[in-house]
């Protein structure tokens, strides 16, 4: 048991917590990290040198990082990583085929080299650096890079963003998902939308399902299923797996066509509607909800988990899977990355594996457990029983 917390009282405040020790470490080391002569000495000590090296680069990072971005989708918005897959080339030969003159070329190339994306050879040519080849084997990460473009611009200026004193374009962008009538959405509004989620949805999938095998399961209903990618790789990976899939009524209609052409539109069923105003179909043991609570607002969460209980029978499952605040090793994409983008969104937030267990719990579920991922920082998946 935590021990108890002694309060002091202020004149004209609310009570106010005696400083712990962590806090008055914190408050001493920061002092001493502020310090000129202690930064010029620790870069001249030996056994201080390295650590002081290294926060500078972390905080030159920090502050460069957006410049880097711009390097990422440059090199992306020329297809620059297509192109040196078969081979590495020399700057004269690379120029004209990216539209740019030998010397905006190199530069390209100089600040690729640095991030790693590319890599020079003894003889000046360039190749794919393995940040490149990395890249080159996610081609759904290259989707996502040219779609931030909207990110970027959103966060020209952050405070404006926080006040709601701007009008974000990835707010106009999720319109429809967050309107009072999602399920009114006409077909062109979503179709940007729904092919960037299937092109990134595959990042997810193998992941998920890694985690929980759904072999013992006889059918699956996965709400907010887009075009059906995940939907489709479950059904893949388990022959006998009945499947079906909720979503708007646009979205649906663009995963009835694309199961339509494949081996699994004898196994699957499609349904379009809201979640927020339509009862969800019946019939599976096992709910699926990939990256679908974090986009929404606590009051829509509880209603999606709710309809997700009444859809299930006792001792059913649920699967919640989405990347989460609090994951140890990624808070910067938990917290910074996902906490901005939802902002400018204007809807949802990132929640901790406890605050949806505590969610979960409130609309009806048991024996909540999170399942290891091989790469958390994209995905964690939590297990529940109706």
């Amino acid at each position: 048991m935590a021990a108890p917390v002694e309060l002091t009282a202020v004149a004209g405040h609310d009570p106010v917590p005696r400083r712990s020790w962590r806090e008055a470490w914190i408050e001493w080391r920061n002092g001493l990290i502020e310090s000129a002569w202690f930064q010029r000495w620790a870069v001249r000590f030996p056994l201080t040198r390295p650590v002081a090296r290294r926060r500078a680069r972390a905080l030159f990072d920090l502050v460069s990082g957006f410049v880097y971005s711009q390097v990422l989708s440059g090199c992306v918005q020329v297809r620059l990583f297509d192109l040196l897959a078969d081979g590495a080339m020399s700057v004269a030969a690379i120029a004209p085929r990216i539209g740019l003159t030998e010397a905006a070329t190199e530069t390209l190339l100089k600040a690729a080299t640095a991030l790693e994306l590319t890599e020079r050879l003894h003889d000046d040519r360039y190749a794919l650096g393995h940040l490149g080849a990395a890249m080159r084997g996610n081609p759904s990460v290259a989707a996502m890079i040219e779609h931030h473009t909207m990110l970027y611009a959103d966060l020209a200026d952050p405070i404006a963003l926080l006040r709601g004193q701007t009008d974000p374009s990835l707010a106009r962008y999720w319109a429809y998902a967050t309107s009072d009538e999602p399920a009114a959405a006409p077909a062109d509004r979503v179709g940007a939308y729904s092919t960037l989620m299937a092109e990134s949805q595959a990042l997810v999938a193998d992941e998920v399902l890694d985690a929980y095998s759904m072999r013992n399961h006889r059918r699956l209903l996965d709400i907010g299923g887009g075009e059906g990618v995940f939907l489709s790789a479950a059904g893949r990976r388990n022959p006998e797996l009945g499947l079906m899939l909720f979503d708007l009524p646009a979205v649906a209609a663009r995963a009835q066509a694309r199961i339509a052409k494949s081996e699994l539109k004898d196994r699957a069923q499609v349904y379009g509607g809201s979640f927020l105003t339509d009862s969800l179909p019946r019939g599976a043991d096992i709910v699926s909800l990939v990256r679908v609570l974090h986009d929404h607002d606590d009051a829509v969460v509880r209603t999606i988990l709710r309809a997700a209980h009444a859809a299930l029978p006792p001792g059913g499952t649920l699967m919640v899977a989405e990347p989460m605040s609090g994951t140890p090793g990624a808070a910067p994409i938990g917290d910074a990355y996902f906490g901005f983008y939802l902002a400018a969104m204007r809807s949802g937030r990132p929640r901790t594996p406890d605050e949806l267990n505590a969610m979960l719990v409130e609309a009806g579920f048991c024996s909540v457990r999170l399942l290891p991922t091989h790469t958390p920082m994209i995905v964690r998946v939590l297990i529940a029983t109706a």
